[in-house]
């Protein structure tokens, strides 16, 4: 049995279904008092790209407002994150829904990270690889700084991550996210609560 075509999506369905089993009271819990402070709306939404580009609905616990400006546009992160919002999010807890993507095929537990849509046209032809393999919850990247380090590191990563996996470095990237989980690792940019928008590049050559 192939690892990329097989095993990996075996080791999702058994890990994922341990992992939501175990963590279903701190599930439950965030649910409730989510549901309380955003006024029955706990979990937050959003259409990404998996493998090949294919559209699915990521799904995570919700940290921020809806707040708008006089013109109805979002305020920046900075100004809607809440102060539960960023408890959670220090420690990825927002993620726990995602197991859901995972059993249901959309996501990996390791990959890259899926990104929004209207950045598919930005990425160049190497960039674009990442979309080779379905998107990870956690992923090569992420242990190796996560929100921290810029787009173009990121996406060498995501990349070599295509190109290299196997059992034994999902194993490696799990391990290493949950040491990082517990330190507080990597969560955000220096001076920003989330990371920055991705603009593309001007120019293709490859790299």
């Amino acid at each position: 049995m192939s690892y990329p075509d097989s095993g990996k999506r075996a080791l999702d369905l058994v890990l994922a279904t341990l992992m939501f089993i175990g963590l279903f009271p701190v599930f439950l819990f965030l649910f409730l008092l989510l549901a309380v402070y955003f006024k029955g709306r706990p979990f937050f939404a959003q259409e990404r790209p998996g493998k090949n580009g294919k559209r699915f609905w990521i799904l995570k616990f919700k940290t921020m407002t809806d707040a708008v400006d006089e013109n109805g546009n979002l305020l920046a992160d900075d100004k809607r994150l809440t102060s539960l919002g960023k408890i959670v999010r220090k420690t990825s807890l927002d993620e726990i829904p995602q197991l859901f993507n995972v059993l249901r095929g959309d996501m990996s537990l390791v990959g890259p990270r899926p990104l929004l849509p209207e950045y598919l046209p930005l990425y160049n032809e190497r960039q674009a690889r990442r979309h080779a393999v379905k998107p990870g919850v956690t992923g090569w990247a992420q242990i190796n700084g996560r929100n921290a380090i810029s787009w173009e590191q990121k996406f060498d990563f995501d990349v070599w991550y295509v190109d290299h996996l196997s059992f034994g470095l999902d194993l490696k990237i799990l391990l290493e996210t949950l040491w990082n989980v517990i330190r507080g690792k990597g969560v955000s940019q220096q001076g920003h609560v989330t990371v920055g928008r991705f603009t593309g590049r001007i120019a293709d050559n490859g790299s």
